[in-house]
């Protein structure tokens, strides 16, 4: 029989619920320090500690922990779920959970089959493809919780690194494994020339764009949104010209998902026209009795509806309606304009189409209603700087009762509204650049990680390992 190498001692069940203290310490520190930027770093914490749980004598054990820290970490942040959907949130919880125990089960596995060396190379393979799965490619897909939004957002604005979220979440978890087993980690020649090429395309490829940045002339248009939630028809109108008279240059008004329980009525066409304004409204696009799209209509100056576009993901488990059959940009006077409802900017495969077809920026009607509270608010105001830092290009979010934002290229949110504040006023100028913008390195990195986890998966799976891989042989005694 053949037994595997284990070249460091087991961690004690002491040290491992202290490493899952600091891991589920750290974690809530750096998401629920919102206001203090800083804190986010201690998300490294986090990180270290689930590296160091994955030391455990047994794959089950080590799976078991992951599950106990993820769980204790994302159970206190997505409490609002709880109002929502009631005991079964502990079924959501535990789901969400299960990514990061399949993460520690996997690399206590491979240490156990292929050796610690080896292993330490496949931790931020192995980290960025479940983080990628679990965020983008299955019905559950839920992005929110992922390292990479509790960081601070000037990180996605260095250039010309251009990594992205997952591609931050790959570098944080490549320097974990440096840090725990830099004395394991054999950099053969073969590994280095392997870098090498690696920096050499990657800076070929992207270093030139950010050369060439300011170069390119920028557009400006001032846009006026209003928060409310689930307004009557003729208020509307009101609020608008509110609205338009505290913001007399604003070109483009916003108003949040499902403003309309149909499509746009003839007094909201009317204003446009009257006041040659552009409105951007959520609301039903209905197919037929109860079957609707969950749409944003544009409407123009000439008071009829110039674009349209659907949600392309439907939130699960609600009456979200039907998913987009497409999606395209709105060619405004000053610029191609991506649109996304609300839960769509928190997934990249969907903003990577609109700035892929272009997009100079992006107008997202969003619900968030009151009664789920102000954490939930506060995690979904996470996203929009970091997905604006990502592409370098603005974001004009307007919510029912969250936080409504305007960011601009750089992540930055430069203005916003209050919690709750139900008639609040948003208005904001955003340059954006006349040019189509990259996508970030790791939109071609973590589907690559997936790819490469999913065969990792299948080896161990083929691969069991024995029991006790620590153990010598049993000896033969010689006959007397």
């Amino acid at each position: 029989m053949t037994y595997s190498i284990n070249p460091s001692a087991p961690t004690s069940w002491k040290k491992s619920f202290l490493w899952l203290a600091l891991a589920v310490g750290c974690f809530q520190a750096a998401y629920t320090s919102i206001h203090h930027p800083a804190a986010g770093l201690l998300i490294f914490g986090y990180a270290y500690g689930l590296v160091r749980l994955t030391e455990q004598p047994s794959v089950r054990r080590a799976f078991y922990f992951g599950l106990a820290t993820a769980f204790l970490s994302y159970a206190p942040q997505l409490f609002f779920m709880w109002r929502i959907f009631g005991p079964a949130a502990i079924v959501l919880w535990l789901i969400l959970a299960f990514w990061v125990g399949l993460f520690t089960g996997m690399v206590c596995a491979s240490r156990r089959r292929w050796g610690q060396a080896k292993t330490a190379w496949l931790i931020p393979i192995l980290w960025t493809g479940l983080e990628y799965f679990r965020s983008e490619l299955y019905y559950l897909k839920f992005s929110w919780m992922n390292i990479g939004y509790a960081l601070p957002v000037q990180i996605y604005d260095v250039k010309p690194l251009h990594l992205g979220m997952y591609g931050v979440g790959f570098i944080l978890f490549g320097l974990i494994a440096m840090i725990c087993y830099w004395r394991r980690f054999k950099i053969t020649k073969h590994h280095a020339i392997g870098l090498l090429l690696f920096l050499l395309v990657y800076f070929v490829l992207y270093a030139p764009d950010f050369l060439v940045r300011g170069k390119y002339r920028y557009s400006q248009v001032t846009l006026a949104g209003v928060q409310m939630e689930f307004p009557g028809e003729n208020l509307i109108p009101k609020m608008l010209d509110q609205a338009l008279a505290k913001n007399t240059n604003a070109a483009i008004f916003v108003l949040s998902e499902y403003t309309l329980d149909a499509g746009v009525p003839d007094n909201l066409k009317n204003w446009c026209r009257d006041h040659q304004r552009y409105l951007v409204v959520g609301g039903k696009d209905v197919v037929t009795n109860d079957i609707f799209y969950d749409s944003a209509f544009v409407v123009g100056t000439n008071g009829e509806v110039i674009f349209r576009q659907a949600k392309s993901v439907p939130i699960q488990f609600f009456h979200d309606g039907l998913s987009a059959t497409n999606q395209a940009l709105w060619n405004s006077p000053w610029g191609k304009i991506g649109i996304c409802i609300c839960y769509d900017l928190s997934y990249t495969r969907v903003t990577d189409r609109l700035v892929e077809q272009g997009a100079a920026l992006l107008i997202v009607p969003t619900m968030d209603v009151t009664e789920w509270g102000r954490h939930q608010h506060e995690l979904h105001s996470r996203v929009a700087p970091v997905r604006a830092a990502e592409y370098g290009i603005p974001i004009f979010r307007v919510a029912s009762s969250g936080i409504s934002q305007a960011v601009d290229d750089t992540g930055k949110v430069i203005a916003q509204t209050s919690i709750g504040g139900n008639g609040e006023i948003i208005s904001a100028e955003l340059g954006f650049l006349n040019k189509q913008e990259d996508l970030p390195f790791d939109r071609y990195l973590a589907p690559a990680c997936t790819l490469m986890t999913g065969i990792i998966l299948v080896l161990l799976l083929i691969n069991v390992v024995p029991k006790k891989t620590d153990s010598p042989p049993p000896s033969v005694e010689s006959p007397n």
